[in-house]
Parts: C-alpha cells; sequence; structure tokens
C-alpha cells in the first residue's frame, strides 16, 4: 500500500519531530531580520545558524549571484577552474594566516573538516609514515559526516554510530596554564603516531560557546611544532570576523597547517566550504606517481554561483566599515553581559568578539536540557530569534544588527530568567 504524503514532508535537521513545535513559516528577510508569513518579525539574534554575515539578501552580493547564474551555474572542477574560484582562493589567502598557500574547495563546514582529516593522514602516508591518530579537546563539534563526528566529544549526537567512528586522543579544554600544560603531556607520548590535532580556535561552538585564551591556542600550536604534529584549525564558526578578528587564530599570532572555513563563507547565501593547506602539505601529493593524488572531491565543488557569493563578501569586508561594525557588538555585547554576571539565575557569561553567551543556572543542564524548547518559543513570541544550545542562550548576530535590536534581544532574555524559577 502507498504511504499517504504529508502535508509537509520534510525531515527537518536537529529537530525530534515527536516533540517540537511546528516550523516557523519564513517568507523574506531583509538586514537582520525574518519575516513570518504571518507577518510577525523576528530579529535573527543567531544569523541563522551562524551563517549570515553582513545581513539576510545583502544587495552586493545577491547581484553577484544572479550575474554569475547567468552566465555558469557549474562546472566539473576537477578539469575545469573559473574566475570565480580563483578570485575566491586568492582573496582567502589575502586574509588567512601567514603561510597558507592552497585552497580546496567543498561544499559546508563538515566536508571542510573531513578534506583536513584526509589531507593530514594523506601528508604522513606519502611521506611513508603510518599516523592515523587524530588529536582533539573534549567538547568538540567538527561536523556530522563519519570523520567530522569521530573528531567531535562523543555524546548525544553520536552515540548510535559510536562502534563505527575511531578514536581520538582527548585533550582538556586549556582554559588556565594547568590544562594547556597537561595538553603537552598528553601529546608528547604520542607524537609518532599522531597525524594531527584538530580545534575550533578561541570558542567551541556547539558545546556551549565554551572559550579559552589565545595565548593558550598559541602554546598548543607551539607544541604541534615542537613535536611535529599538523595543527589543524577548525574556523567554521570562528571565521570572518566572528571573534573579533578576521580569523580565530589571528588573535593568537597563530599559523595553522590547516585551515577549514564554511558558514559565513558566502555571507549565508549559498552553501560552500574551504580548506586551506600550507605547501608542504600540497607538496606530499605533488607526484609523477598518481596513487599519489589527493582522493576527495565532491559533484559541486568550485561551484561558480557559490564561489561568486563567497568573493562578494569578501568585497563587502573591504568596501564597508565590517570591522567597526563587529567591535561595535562587542561592546555592546560587554555592556549588556555586565548586568547579568551577578544574577543568581545565571551560572556564567562569556564573550569572544560577536559571540555572547549566558549560561543559565539550571538542575537540567546540558544540550538536551528542557529549558532550551521553552526558552526558544519564549524569544520567538517577543520577536527575537533565538535558539539555545540547552541551558546557554547566546548571540552571534549578523554584522548590520542595531544597538536598538540588540538592546531589544537582552531585555527579552532577561525577562527571560522568570522561567527558571516555574
Amino acid at each position: 500500500m502507498k504511504t499517504a504524503v504529508r502535508a509537509d514532508a520534510l525531515w527537518r535537521p536537529y529537530t525530534q519531530h515527536a516533540l517540537a513545535d511546528e516550523p516557523l513559516a519564513v517568507s523574506g528577510a531583509s538586514g537582520s531580520t525574518l519575516v513570518l508569513e504571518d507577518g510577525r518579525r523576528l530579529f535573527d539574534a543567531v544569523s541563522s545558524w551562524w551563517v549570515t554575515l553582513h545581513g539576510h539578501a545583502h544587495p552586493k552580493i545577491a547581484a553577484a549571484v544572479a550575474e554569475q547564474a547567468g552566465r555558469l551555474e557549474q562546472a566539473l572542477f576537477a578539469d575545469f577552474t573559473h574566475e570565480p574560484a580563483r578570485r575566491l582562493a586568492e582573496g582567502l589567502l589575502e586574509i588567512a594566516p601567514a603561510g597558507l598557500s592552497r585552497v580546496f574547495l567543498s561544499d559546508d563546514g563538515s566536508t571542510a573538516v573531513e578534506a583536513a582529516l584526509k589531507m593530514a593522514v594523506g601528508h604522513w602516508a606519502a611521506r611513508g609514515e603510518r599516523r592515523t591518530m587524530i588529536a582533539a579537546l573534549e567538547g568538540a563539534y567538527h561536523g556530522d559526516t563519519f570523520g567530522a563526528m569521530s573528531a567531535s566529544a562523543r555524546g548525544t549526537f553520536t552515540a548510535p554510530y559510536a562502534s563505527m567512528l575511531f578514536d581520538v586522543l582527548r585533550l582538556p579544554l586549556p582554559v588556565d596554564d594547568a590544562a594547556a600544560r597537561e595538553c603537552r603531556r598528553l601529546l608528547e607520548p604520542q607524537a609518532g603516531r599522531l597525524a594531527a590535532l584538530i580545534v575550533e580556535p578561541l570558542v567551541l561552538g556547539a558545546a556551549g560557546m565554551r572559550m579559552y585564551p589565545p595565548r593558550a591556542l598559541a602554546e598548543l600550536r607551539r607544541v604541534c611544532s615542537e613535536l611535529g604534529i599538523l595543527f589543524i584549525a577548525d574556523e567554521v564558526m570562528t571565521g570572518f570576523g566572528r571573534t573579533g578578528t578576521m580569523f580565530a587564530c589571528q588573535a593568537a599570532d597563530v599559523s595553522p597547517d590547516i585551515l577549514c572555513c564554511s558558514k559565513g563563507i558566502t555571507g549565508g547565501f549559498l552553501p560552500l566550504g574551504a580548506t586551506l593547506a600550507t605547501e608542504e602539505v600540497f607538496s606530499s601529493f605533488l607526484s609523477e606517481d598518481r596513487a599519489r593524488t589527493f582522493f576527495h572531491g565532491h559533484s559541486y565543488t568550485g561551484n561558480p554561483i557559490a564561489c561568486a557569493a563567497a568573493v562578494a563578501s569578501l568585497e563587502v569586508f573591504k568596501t564597508e566599515p565590517v570591522l567597526e561594525r563587529i567591535a561595535r557588538i562587542g561592546a555592546a555585547h560587554e555592556r549588556h553581559l555586565a548586568r547579568f554576571a551577578e544574577r543568581p539565575e545565571v551560572a556564567q557569561v562569556r564573550r569572544r568578539g560577536t559571540i555572547a553567551a549566558i549560561e543559565l543556572a539550571a538542575s537540567d543542564a546540558g544540550y538536551l536540557s528542557g529549558l532550551g524548547p521553552r526558552l526558544r518559543r519564549f524569544y520567538i513570541e517577543r520577536g527575537v530569534y533565538l535558539r539555545p544550545l540547552g541551558n546557554v542562550v547566546y548571540m552571534i548576530p549578523p554584522y548590520c544588527s542595531t544597538e536598538e535590536e540588540l538592546a531589544h534581544a537582552y531585555r527579552v532574555i532577561e525577562e527571560s530568567l522568570a522561567l527558571l524559577a516555574r
């Protein structure tokens, strides 16, 4: 018997359909505002899952997408190249930490990480060394494909697939000098087996916007250099100004061997990932032996329309005062967070650049906290779209967000603290 088609047949990401509210029907967006079909307007305080940099429907990026769509929409990137991809590679290397010289394009953050992990292991194999161990930070999240899941923390997201994931050396979050020393102690005995250490620089996003200082990031890089371990910076969330500098590594004057970026790369218009590597890593695969090829790719690698959007987004950084907007948002966060720091309902507040987090003191803390859905409904009813990570309420707004929008969002968060007493 044929199954009846549901009115809404979509299977949404990170959604328990047996418990979830009906999805919000969105009809349009502009700047920092989402417009729903019923006429409601929401301040997009999380940049639509951290991707919208300059604001929705930015005219410069929209025009670039439209123009490119009418010229060249797709070409198999293994045999062809094109201007948008070339300009994007040049633009990324211009703003990236020093030492990176090659750009491998993919589809999203998870695939950018997959490419990075395969580059690292393949680099050592090409040199005749079997190094297949990866090190990562406790609480890490690097994506939902199998390599990225393996590098991520074991928990709710990965439990059903645990037996299929490769083992990873776990390091404590280097929040202080003692933890950084412990990272060194754990890495040293495994140096000959480790292909790479992968980290989310300065901010662990899905872990609840957990943060650690630039000096600790610099120490991790220093240890890897001394021990001969490749250093991978997963800047999928932290890149393109989110932490105050163009890339989080630059706050610590760190240059990784491999850097992953995505999310904001196209300004939120189209999916795209990029994995940047040093010439040393690239050269490992350079050979007259075809078996030494980096056998990795995607059908939409180097998609011209996505590349054109990314190039236009980088142009916005040059033609508009984006860095000033980033600084202004950071200063606003600092002012508003001050009044939450001593509240009994709040366990901790933290900020890095445009990322602000308020960790609530809840009895059922963690990603599956029932507080998260209740808070989300509360915020939406008051015109703010926030999607708490369990008991952690965070903001990572578009750079065009106004002082008034941020102030309203913080007022709504303050009002929501009353829910903790229920």
